[in-house]
């Protein structure tokens, strides 16, 4: 069996779904002008007896974060019925993986990221095994990490980063894992989300 920083493992989704409702996570409806509103799914795989969190490097062709790691998601469709929809269907569109395949969680609160998104983090958990048929004009590659090394306080530091108008702003980078590089949004996610299921 793989080591872990969980007991319970069966038990991880039941401890992520309570947590998520004791804190009333959602979206909070901000309206901010020329804030566009959007949604990723972090989805969960329990693999061989270890959770990990799947993730997805975008293609350099897009518009938006091109060649940075991300969670499979994008900007809300008017069809769109809210942000598990927005989520699952990103999902689906980016690495094939249909909505019956996922077990949603819940949400985190929505957050302002610096290129004007407002973007809700939904939580599912995926079955798995499960076919992934990757989107080649929007994704270079999905893999993933497990979720104790993420837990882990010495894998992620908090450093100023410069943005091309000059302005400085905190951003969290996780150290390589595999070749890739965690950071930004994507990485700030995933640590709301550990401070929100009590990890480590």
């Amino acid at each position: 069996m793989a080591s872990t920083c969980l007991e319970n493992i069966e038990e991880f989704p039941d401890r992520i779904q309570k947590c998520l409702a004791d804190g009333n996570d959602g979206e909070l409806s901000l309206s901010l002008p020329g804030y566009r509103r959007s949604a990723v799914m972090m989805p969960l795989l329990l693999v061989n007896d270890e959770w990990h969190v799947l993730f997805t490097r975008r293609s350099n062709t897009l518009q938006d974060h091109k060649g940075q790691v991300s969670f499979p998601g994008g900007a809300a469709d008017e069809m769109d019925i809210d942000s598990e929809n927005t989520a699952c269907r990103e999902l689906e569109e980016e690495i094939g993986i249909h909505q019956k395949n996922v077990k949603i969680l819940g949400r985190m609160t929505e957050m302002q990221t610096i290129t004007q998104f407002l973007v809700t983090p939904v939580v599912g958990v995926v079955s798995w095994p499960t076919e992934i048929r990757p989107n080649p004009t929007e994704v270079d590659r999905v893999f993933t990490i497990p979720l104790c090394w993420l837990a882990d306080p010495s894998h992620h530091e908090e450093r100023n980063y410069r943005l091309s108008d000059g302005s400085e702003h905190l951003v969290i980078f996780f150290e390589e894992y595999d070749g890739e590089l965690l950071w930004g949004v994507t990485a700030r996610i995933v640590l709301n989300f550990l401070q929100k299921v009590g990890l480590p």
